[in-house]
């Protein structure tokens, strides 16, 4: 079974359609995806700019990190189920367009840039956690995540316009 296949078989269910053709359902999730990818853009980027070495540097990184990532994680998930069900409400709309497709890409890389982080030089947190200028490792990671996180919103966004589609 191909995955335009699952698209296409998801597209036709009864639940997908009265989705998609529900009033106020499908704008609100819409919305809630919206606030959900903007809160959780905004706490990313609070951790970062701290990563980087720009902003929050009065704070060392794990105190930062403490109060911060129960927020993100409740942010994260109320965007990926708005998403989710953004996704189930049209699946055909979402299956031709690149800018979707990149959406995801980002998204991926984003998780294996923060994984790939925390694995590695968050292990040694303690020895420069208070430090203004954190080490490359870190401001690399922080670097890449805001990069990786703005052309989530990007393209999520462009998503939303027919252009750059294919068959």
């Amino acid at each position: 079974m191909s995955l335009r296949s699952v698209f296409e078989w998801v597209d036709t269910s009864p639940s997908s359609i009265a989705l998609r053709e529900s009033d106020y359902g499908y704008a609100a999730m819409l919305s809630s995806h919206v606030v959900a990818m903007c809160l959780f853009a905004g706490l990313i980027v609070m951790m970062d700019v701290r990563l980087v070495g720009i902003g929050n540097t009065h704070a060392s990184v794990s105190q930062i990190q403490k109060r911060l990532f129960p927020w993100q994680m409740l942010a994260m998930a109320l965007s990926a189920i708005s998403g989710g069900l953004l996704l189930y409400a049209q699946p055909m709309r979402y299956y031709g367009k690149v800018f979707f497709w990149t959406k995801i890409a980002l998204l991926g890389l984003a998780g294996v840039n923060a994984l790939i982080f925390h694995v590695t030089t968050y292990r040694s947190v303690a020895e420069w956690d208070n430090d203004p200028v954190p080490p490359f490792g870190a401001r690399l990671a922080g670097g890449l995540s805001i990069a990786l996180w703005a052309g989530v919103v990007v393209f999520g966004r462009l998503t939303a316009y027919p252009w750059l589609t294919y068959k």
